[in-house]
């Protein structure tokens, strides 16, 4: 690598490789504590600024065309901008212990927002598509002062959101509306017109932050009841960025294509706080980042106008972009690509290998250990599949748990179990203590949810969840909120949801149901019924299935393994229904497997020798972008 991490005191010149398990300990004979620089996300931004201050910190490209001109913010213009919001929130009597809100789109104004807050108080970015009242159990349980919210503009509703709910917050002392108007008499403050007002080049409050002071409260998880509302420090937030200018091979100032949402850690931190703590330019692809179609078709085209020397994203991200072609355009800049938030199907990964000739560094972690946890190391020897080893300072196990959740003792080699991790970017715990109790399989070692094993390299292998969590395209869905609203239908007996896997999205939610006896109801009618009543339109289940009778486990719980192998046994039947004939039989078979968690049986029959290569590639083609390993057996 040729970068240099000046958030680290110990290097002032080029970040040594590591190479090893002997380099790593060697590396970490000197303290974390006695590396990191900065205490807080101002004073890594503070550094930042501080490589070139006249160096672009934002390039908006408010349409994702690469051929507009981009509305750029420089370093410094960006760090005096920060320091005018955190001196407009103080003004508004925002403390260290208050809460800032925000529901914005990815304008200029929400990252200065963002950090802002942090500088002043506590920020909570939401995310601004869930309904008005998801958003307000969150701002509820967050004891929002301030809210910070985009005005009404043509194409959005956050801003009737806001109307709504803005009565229903007990806390809430102000809205500062960004491309709005004032209405100080109604306690709503115009963003634009007022952070110019402030001084840039101080904190108004005179605060010193300190590394265990609260920088931000991310919302994770589903929203019946109390929401999850992950604590993050400062010095959780820093050390991702420490760690990600410390792993990944940029070099100090260059760009990274960006359009991941800040209400995520792995937009807010590992994509927006690592690069401009270390000099970078964040190119932002529109308001609505990668969500905009426009930033996909565009990508390549993109990469060849700004030149990023890591393409990052969540899997679906990646593996549109490898749809796209690359139809001469110049992407020689980049040196790896980087994901995350779901599983990287292993073909996904050989595929972009293939095309750009440059390696795929998975990642893995969790809002409660502040993103990345893990990842596979630049200067290691890459296994596709794998998460990689932890990062420096960190620590990841694979544990035996008892049906009560208590820990049991470590794992053997590739023995699954689930996935603890501790580490300095691992959160204190979530802010209702109600969570608390399972958050941890003992004190500073957070228990993930997901099933893993340890090879005898000491590459973590995610096999799988033992949480319930669907994630669809990087986006936890909560099943149990979904499951909730089925059991208002008076013809549900019993219901689970799982994800199902999908070739674009990783999973989609999927609803098994048992009914009661003698009622009837049709699928249509039942997913009408759920959504009109799930708020979230990614929760809403794309099918139905209903069965005689729901697994259960010998204890009577809902066996949701079985479910999931039961989903993607489904899913894989109509991926390869067409290639069947009067002569042809597939079949497919979804089970456990002790290395990889589950695997996909193929089975097929009356397919003469000469022709088995050209149906295993058809198959293979259709297979390998899902997370679960399939194998081909000919009879």
């Amino acid at each position: 690598m040729i970068n240099v991490n000046l958030l680290d005191r110990t290097m002032a010149a080029a970040i040594p490789p590591l190479r090893s398990a002997a380099e790593v300990t060697a590396f970490e004979s000197i303290p974390y504590a006695d590396r990191i620089t900065a205490q807080s996300t101002y004073e890594a931004l503070q550094i930042g600024a501080r490589y070139d201050p006249a160096a672009a910190a934002i390039r908006f490209v408010a349409h994702a065309d690469p051929e507009e001109v981009p509305l750029t913010v420089s370093h410094a213009e960006f760090l005096g901008r920060v320091t005018q919001s955190a001196n407009l929130f103080h003004d508004l009597a925002v403390g260290p212990g208050d809460v800032v809100s925000l529901l914005l789109p990815l304008l200029p104004q929400s990252f200065f927002a963002l950090f802002g807050a942090q500088a002043a108080g506590i920020a909570n970015p939401v995310n601004p598509l869930l309904s008005s009242g998801q958003i307000v159990e969150i701002l509820r349980a967050a004891h929002t002062k301030v809210l910070v919210a985009l005005g009404p503009v043509p194409g959005s509703d956050i801003w009737d959101k806001v109307l709504r709910i803005k009565g229903e917050l007990p806390n809430l002392k102000a809205v500062v509306v960004v491309h709005g108007e004032s209405d100080e008499r109604n306690a709503i403050y115009s963003f634009d017109a007022l952070v110019g007002t402030h001084p840039a080049d101080r904190l108004s409050s005179g605060r010193r932050i300190a590394a265990h002071d609260i920088a931000g409260y991310f919302h994770t998880g589903g929203t019946t009841g109390t929401p999850k509302l992950v604590r993050l420090t400062h010095g959780n937030q820093v050390y991702q960025a420490w760690a990600m200018n410390l792993m990944l091979p940029l070099s100090a100032g260059r760009p990274l294509l960006f359009g991941l949402p800040l209400f995520h850690v792995g937009g807010a931190l590992t994509q927006c706080l690592a690069p401009l703590s270390s000099g970078g330019t964040l190119v932002v692809l529109s308001a609505a980042g990668w969500r905009n179609p426009l930033a996909i078709r565009n990508v390549w085209r993109l990469v060849e106008r700004y030149k990023p020397e890591v393409f990052g994203g969540v899997p679906t991200v990646i593996g549109a972009a490898m749809n796209v072609p690359i139809d001469g355009a110049n992407v020689s800049s980049i040196r790896c690509i980087s994901g995350g938030g779901s599983a990287i199907p292993v073909a996904v990964g050989k595929v972009c290998m293939e095309r750009l000739h440059v390696p795929v560094l998975e990642v893995y972690g969790m809002t409660e250990t502040s993103s990345v946890h893990c990842m596979s190391y630049p200067d290691r020897p890459l296994r596709l599949g794998s998460v990689g080893h932890a990062l420096p300072y960190s620590r990841v196990r694979v544990v035996r748990l008892d049906a009560e959740g208590r820990l049991q003792g470590d794992c053997a080699v590739d023995e699954i179990g689930v996935v603890a991790m501790a580490g300095p970017g691992v959160f204190s715990g979530y802010l209702s203590e109600s969570y608390n109790r399972a958050a941890f399989v003992e004190p500073g070692w957070v228990n993930s949810g997901d099933l893993g094993r340890l090879d005898a390299q000491g590459y973590l292998w995610v096999t799988g969840r033992a949480k319930d969590l669907v994630i669809r395209g990087g986006h936890n869905i909560d099943p149990l909120a979904i499951e909730e609203v089925f059991f208002q239908h008076p013809a549900v007996a019993l219901v689970a949801v799982v994800g199902q896997p999908d070739a674009y999205a990783g999973e989609l939610p999927v609803a098994f149901v048992q009914l009661k006896p003698q009622a009837k109801v049709d699928v249509e009618e039942l997913i009408a019924f759920v959504a009109d009543r799930t708020p979230e339109r990614a929760a809403i289940p794309v099918a139905v299935y209903f069965v005689d009778a729901i697994a259960l486990t010998a204890v009577g719980k809902v066996f949701k393994p079985a479910l999931r192998w039961d989903a993607t046994q489904r899913a894989v039947r109509r991926m390869l229904a067409d290639l069947q004939s009067s002569a042809v039989t597939i079949k497919v078979e979804v089970s456990a497997h002790a290395t990889h968690g589950g695997l996909i049986a193929v089975a097929v029959t009356g397919v003469a020798a000469a022709e088995r290569a050209q149906l295993a590639q058809r198959i293979h083609e259709r297979l390998n972008p899902l997370a679960t390993r399939h194998e081909i057996v000919w009879e």
